[in-house]
């Protein structure tokens, strides 16, 4: 695992100008910066720069940098502050362990006793808000029944909490539990194909937030929406749903998710330019909040996700290089020495992306060993990973019809498919 942050504020910048990494490295070397040193620049100093294996250039880079950009070395995501390196893989927890620690919190702060009181302490009030904070971490890698189960459980007991003798911040405070454990519990439902139970617990979510006025809480609402429309190939709703969202999140992780996928509802309907806008614009906004602590807070917007996302953007609007640059990136950034993976479902989705890339290329045999790939990953929900093998199968399908191992690709996802729509029989509409 990489050791370094990305630094997604250089890479928008490139990418919304529309260069290779060796097309940047040649402007920069022809910048005039007033010095006398030579600049050296190439591309795998752009890639390191973008890896965040270089915090901060040496002087003749950053002058360099400016001139060819017009903003200053932090406003394109370099920092001076060492704290940013650190270690991606140490915040991920492994999958059962959300679960156990959450239990133990649960089971340490008595917390079965308190529920049943009718006053609310500070103590309980802090165990309720660590576990929520364990659950939405549980979201990546844990299995989506087993999340809903415990989550639906845990919302019965808040529940009973609120029918309870509480002040207004109290009050207050239970509403905004209940309103992340709802939210989270509307995505658990979608991803097993509970479509209506979703929509429920979405619109409750937000319904609470609007109620104690959390904006965030709000936001992340309207991205549920905006991502349910988007498995659902309603795209022009995917970018009113997040500009909605985006009016309502503050500067927020919401916000900046947001913002993604706006970018990804325009790169479904074909149009770059917008499409670019808004990826710089969410880069420019994961910019200025703090690094997260647990970046696998289903909830919290880490600056991998801005590479994975932007690697599906330009998948689909057939940018091949840049998308192939930034799916590689992805399953580089999430796979452990051992060969597993932290975000699973991230990496399924990259491999999906580089077998389209393949696919259009014309290498059959390498796109459906990328295809293969994404449904041999161990991931949590099947809904995502199938509406997106849909699209490398009808690119198999298109250019390779009569070959053998298209039809191989085809039957694997046909069965995946299957599997899904037998329990879920609604999919089908």
């Amino acid at each position: 695992m990489p050791e370094n942050i990305p630094n997604v504020q250089l890479r928008a910048w490139r990418n919304e100008k529309r260069l290779t990494r060796a097309e940047m490295a040649d402007r920069i070397n022809r910048t005039p910066i007033g010095i006398s040193e030579r600049l050296t620049c190439d591309e795998e100093r752009i890639r390191r720069w973008e890896a965040g294996e270089v915090r901060w250039p040496r002087t003749p880079y950053r002058l360099a940098l400016t001139q060819l950009t017009g903003l200053q070395p932090k406003a394109l995501g370099f920092s001076q502050n060492k704290r940013a390196s650190r270690l991606v893989e140490a915040s991920f927890m492994p999958p059962m362990d959300a679960l156990r620690a959450e239990a133990d919190l649960y089971g340490t702060m008595e917390l079965a006793q308190q529920l049943q009181a009718s006053d609310v302490g500070t103590g309980t009030l802090e165990a309720l808000a660590e576990a929520v904070n364990l659950l939405c971490r549980a979201y990546p890698v844990v299995p989506a029944a087993t999340l809903r189960d415990r989550t639906q459980k845990r919302l019965a007991q808040v529940n009973r909490l609120l029918s309870g003798r509480l002040t207004l911040d109290q009050h207050r405070e239970l509403l905004v539990v209940t309103g992340w454990l709802t939210a989270l519990l509307g995505c658990v439902h979608y991803d097993l194909g509970e479509r209506e139970e979703a929509e429920t617990a979405r619109r409750a979510a937000f319904e609470m937030g609007r109620q104690v006025g959390h904006g965030e809480l709000m936001g992340w609402a309207h991205e549920m929406s905006a991502w349910f429309a988007l498995v659902e190939g309603r795209y022009e709703d995917v970018v009113t749903a997040a500009r909605m969202g985006q009016a309502v999140a503050g500067q927020s992780s919401a916000m900046v998710q947001l913002t993604l996928q706006e970018a990804r509802g325009l790169a479904r309907i074909g149009d770059r330019r917008e499409a670019d806008r808004a990826l710089t614009r969410g880069a420019d906004v994961l910019g200025q909040l703090t690094i997260p602590e647990h970046p696998d807070h289903h909830f919290v917007f880490d600056h991998a996700k801005w590479v994975f996302y932007a690697a599906t953007c330009y998948t689909w609007l057939a940018d091949n290089d840049r998308a192939e640059e930034h799916a590689r990136e992805t399953i580089q950034m999430h796979t452990r020495p051992d060969g597993t993976s932290n975000a699973p479902m991230r990496v399924a989705d990259a491999h999906i992306d580089l077998g389209i890339i393949h696919a259009r290329r014309g290498d059959l045999d390498a796109a459906v060993e990328q295809g293969m790939a994404a449904f041999d990953i161990d991931r949590r929900s099947l809904t995502d990973l199938v509406n997106r093998a849909g699209d490398l199968d009808r690119a198999l399908r298109q250019r390779f019809r009569r070959e053998a191992l298209a039809n191989d690709f085809h039957e694997r996802f046909v069965t995946a498919r299957r599997a899904l729509t037998s329990r879920h029989p609604e999919l089908l509409d």
